[in-house]
């Protein structure tokens, strides 16, 4: 079993530290939104679904941190809480969504209460935002379920799949996106192998996807990332399964850093390649993927490994955390609601309606 990846108390967020993983479990405390905002930009919990049940944690506990003497008070606070959460990091339409979604909540409620904010509505508010939390940790549950159902029933029988970056249990409240495809794929008797690119320079894949194959019990190996292209042609990969944390509304996807030129792979050799994302990965206010914002992250996290220096001091880095793969190049996106295959604009809209 996936140690849990978050536990909410109503007093603090317990949250699974997966820098250390696979070598120690531990859990760090979040008893506020800074400090979850802090958790979530440190990248000791990521995952773009994860990342939003985390959000939606970090409103309530903030919520119930203050002490607004008005309902137009608390509508500020509020306006300020999502806005410090959605700063943690850019490309993780996830974030955005369960932040605004809390917020949303909380302007309804001042709206409907004008005026003081006496004790016993300040509990009614309380109640209602934790309940919301927990409504989005739900629905990423079932969601990953459906997305592994849907996903599964794509790969052919004795599939040889291959994977990139972390988009399983640890990614999620649930069994995963992609990783949740191919263990339930495994569990229906579709895997043959499974194989994990590495994922530089954060190694999710090398720390976190490999351990969650293994020990879900999927025949599986481990390679570095400028293997995939030789295993894809000599080792009968017949599928590519990703994850997302951003998809523009032409069907354009944002995930790791690596993806398009996998898809690029894919697309020489002929075999399908799938994204797995539920559907507030979805962001209809980015036309294409020119208007996704790209995170770039710290230098040392390419220059040092597990605190070890491997590059010379004072080198010049570039470190974007995620790239983005054309629509073009993608054979489905598997959602809760089903695949939409070869995804474009129409068919995305199509798909979110229905």
């Amino acid at each position: 079993m996936i140690p849990p990846r978050l536990k909410f108390t109503g007093k603090d967020l317990k949250v699974l530290d997966q820098r250390l993983l696979p070598d120690r479990v531990h859990y760090l405390t979040a008893r506020n939104a800074k400090e979850t905002a802090a958790a979530i930009k440190d990248m000791a919990l990521r995952g773009a679904p994860l990342i939003g049940c985390a959000a939606a944690d970090g409103f309530a506990l903030e919520m119930r941190r203050l002490r607004p003497s008005s309902s137009e008070e608390l509508g500020r606070l509020a306006v300020k809480t999502a806005d410090l959460l959605k700063a943690a990091r850019p490309t993780a339409v996830a974030l955005f969504y369960a932040a605004d979604r809390m917020l949303s909540r909380a302007l309804q409620f001042a709206a409907e209460h004008p005026g003081r904010f006496p004790p016993a509505d300040r509990e009614k508010f309380l109640k209602l935002a934790e309940r919301e939390a927990r409504l989005i940790t739900a629905e990423d549950e079932a969601a990953c379920l459906a997305m592994g159902r849907h996903g599964a029933a794509l790969l052919p029988k004795n599939c040889v799949v291959m994977t990139h970056c972390n988009a399983g249990a640890l990614a999620t409240m649930g069994i995963g996106t992609a990783v949740g495809v191919i263990t339930t794929a495994h569990k229906a008797g579709k895997v043959k192998h499974a194989y994990s690119c590495e994922t530089r320079p954060y190694l999710q894949g090398a720390r976190l996807t490999i351990w969650e194959l293994m020990r879900e019990g999927v025949p599986s190996e481990l390679i570095t990332d400028n293997m995939a292209a030789h295993i894809i042609k000599t080792c009968g990969v017949n599928a590519i399964v990703v994850g997302a944390d951003r998809i523009a509304a032409n069907g354009d996807t944002a995930n790791k850093i690596g993806t398009y030129g996998l898809a690029v792979i894919a697309k020489h050799h002929k075999i399908p390649f799938y994204v797995a994302a539920p559907t507030p990965t979805v962001d209809l206010k980015a036309r294409s993927g020119d208007d996704i914002v790209i995170e770039e992250r710290s230098c040392g996290e390419v220059t040092f490994v597990k605190g070890k220096r491997i590059a010379p001091k004072n080198v010049r880095v570039r470190h974007p955390a995620f790239d983005v793969t054309p629509a073009s190049l993608i054979t489905a996106i598997v959602t809760e609601k089903g695949a939409i295959r070869r995804p474009t604009a129409a068919s995305v809209k199509k798909h979110l309606a229905s």
